[in-house]
Formats: structure tokens, C-alpha cells, sequence
């Protein structure tokens, strides 16, 4: 049996499934094509004005650590890249919101953190936006499909960074 997808709007649904490797293609495709219409959504929020998405997801991952981090913990954290980063914590340290400050383990590092400006605008902003997921998620799906997709995206996030040989050869036709 062929697998086959279709355009119901702005996401594709499969029509016939053949094996693991096209399931997991599907579902791939599915989560993108969801993650782009929401992302879509909240861009024409207009709660941006202060901060971009890229600058609030720095400024609300940096809120997450419990204690200033280098820029290397921080881009694992990111959708980023090392040199897009470097400018952004740059842009968000000459504007207040984030502050460096040497690491005590090695002098040479340096250590990132939330200014009081910049919590205060990740809170703002974070209240804001928070508004705009719980509408967005809520829209369609069940609270037990939330619940569904919850652990679900945890146990993928929980999957180490390096896969084995057969699972790099079921994904080589993944888009990414």
C-alpha cells in the first residue's frame, strides 16, 4: 500500500499509511505544519513591540535557570544559531535586559542572566503571550489531547541528542 497525504487547509493529513518510516515522516510533517500555523498566530500578536519572539524565547529561557549560564548552555536551549545568538545576547546586554558577568569557575567564561529590566519584560511579555498559547491550543484540541500532546513532546524532548544507526537510516527522508 502507497502512503499518500493530502491539503485539508494548512496541514496535511495522511491517507494511507505503509510502514513506520512513513508514519514517522507524517508525523513529523504534521507537527511542522502545526507549529508553523500557531507560530504564525502569535507573530501577529501584538505583544511584540518591546521584545521580537527570538528576544523573548532568550529572555524566557534565561528565566528558566536557576543560576547565570554561558552562552553555550543557553544555545542548547534555542533554535539559534551559535553566531545569531552571540548578536542577540549583544543587542539584549546594550539594551539592559540581560547582564554578563564573570564565571567564577574559569575566569576566562563569561555567564549570562536576567537583568531586573529584563525579567520585568519577559514577565510582561511571558503574561501576554501565555494568553496567546492557551487560545491557540485550546482552540482545537481536547484537555485530554493536551494532555496527550504534553507527553507525548516530553518524551521526544527526552530522547538523547544522538540516535542509533537504524533510526538515522528510517529518518534520512525526513524534512528538517
Amino acid at each position: 500500500m502507497k502512503t499518500g497525504t493530502v491539503m485539508t487547509g494548512p496541514v496535511m493529513t495522511r491517507t494511507a499509511t505503509t510502514g513506520s518510516r512513513h508514519l514517522a515522516n507524517d508525523a513529523w510533517e504534521a507537527l511542522l505544519s502545526a507549529h508553523a500555523v500557531l507560530m504564525k498566530q502569535f507573530a501577529a500578536e501584538e505583544i511584540w513591540a518591546e521584545v521580537s519572539m527570538r528576544e523573548y524565547d532568550v529572555l524566557y529561557t534565561l528565566s528558566k535557570c536557576g543560576e547565570p549560564v554561558r552562552i553555550s548552555e543557553l544555545h542548547r536551549h534555542v533554535l539559534l544559531s551559535q553566531p545569531a545568538l552571540s548578536r542577540m545576547v549583544d543587542r539584549l546586554v546594550g539594551r539592559g535586559m540581560i547582564e554578563r558577568q564573570p564565571d567564577p569557575a574559569d575566569g576566562r567564561g563569561v555567564r549570562l542572566s536576567l537583568t531586573a529590566a529584563g525579567l520585568a519584560v519577559q514577565r510582561e511579555v511571558g503574561r501576554q503571550h501565555a494568553r496567546s498559547v492557551a487560545r491557540g491550543m485550546t482552540a482545537g484540541l481536547s484537555r485530554s489531547e493536551l494532555d496527550q500532546l504534553e507527553a507525548i513532546c516530553v518524551k521526544l524532548a527526552a530522547q538523547p541528542a544522538t540516535s542509533s544507526s537504524h533510526a538515522n537510516d528510517e529518518s534520512k527522508g525526513s524534512r528538517q
